[in-house]
């Protein structure tokens, strides 16, 4: 799957926001090594460098876009573009951050304990990972996508991976000192109406679905999402639309 760093920037302040209060609530008060892993453009690395200054911090995603990207915004840094579910560095870290991206990624039953794995003694693995499979956004790109005439193209798209809270309790507790999990619903105010809504999906739920079909079949898609996403998130007396976005952050500490 393609990723584009411009267009996921479209609205870097609202997708930057769930990160800084991830990095905040690290237990771990000095840190000698931190990675971002799926670090998209950089704006959770710079997060995360800013809580850890005296850190070595790097970054490693799968698309070369972001990297590149990336490394413009923080030159000062160590980005690689390389894929998660292969990374396997010989050293361990004492900060170990995973932002809206191992949700893409299957077999979190052992993806999971893995990367805890790889943390130093009193080291922290954090994640967030949207929470927000059953929002109207998901719920109508699942209901479209079965349609004629994309069903035939979209029908075999499967879904992110999504687990409870309690199921990464239960896997990471036996594993770990201690561990946090909870659960913020964010209301982002997008100025432009339904279309807004669309351009922000566009930057991550959507991309998966649009690439598996040709321009005017994408243009046809988006017609048909733009016109139910306008009746699910109708807008405020100035346009606005106020988008409910549930995330689910986890803590896990060795």
């Amino acid at each position: 799957m393609t990723w584009s760093a411009k267009q996921y920037s479209n609205f870097e302040n609202e997708r930057t926001r769930p990160v800084r209060d991830l990095v905040a609530a690290i237990p771990v008060q000095q840190a000698r090594i931190a990675v971002d892993l799926g670090c998209g453009p950089g704006n959770s690395t710079e997060v995360l460098a800013q809580r850890f200054p005296s850190a070595s911090v790097s970054g490693i995603d799968s698309s070369s876009d972001m990297v590149a990207t990336a490394k413009k915004r923080l030159p000062g840094l160590r980005f690689e573009e390389a894929d998660i579910q292969t990374w396997n560095p010989p050293e361990k870290f004492d900060v170990i951050l995973a932002n809206a991206s191992l949700q893409w990624l299957p077999g979190h039953a052992t993806l999971y304990p893995r990367l805890l794995g790889k943390l130093a003694p009193g080291g922290s693995l954090a994640v967030q990972t949207p929470d927000n499979i059953e929002e109207p956004a998901h719920r109508l790109l699942r209901e479209i996508a079965a349609e004629v005439p994309w069903a035939g193209k979209l029908a075999s798209k499967k879904l992110p991976v999504r687990h409870s809270a309690s199921w990464y309790y239960k896997l990471l507790a036996p594993l770990s000192q201690h561990v946090d999990v909870w659960q913020t619903t964010y209301y982002h105010p997008l100025a432009g109406g339904a279309a807004a809504v669309v351009e922000w999906f566009k930057g991550s739920a959507l991309r998966p679905y649009l690439e598996l079909l040709d321009e005017t079949e994408q243009e046809a898609f988006l017609k048909r999402y733009l016109a139910a996403i306008a009746q699910a998130y109708p807008a405020l007396p100035d346009g606005t639309v106020l988008l409910p976005f549930p995330r689910l952050f986890v803590i896990a500490s060795r």
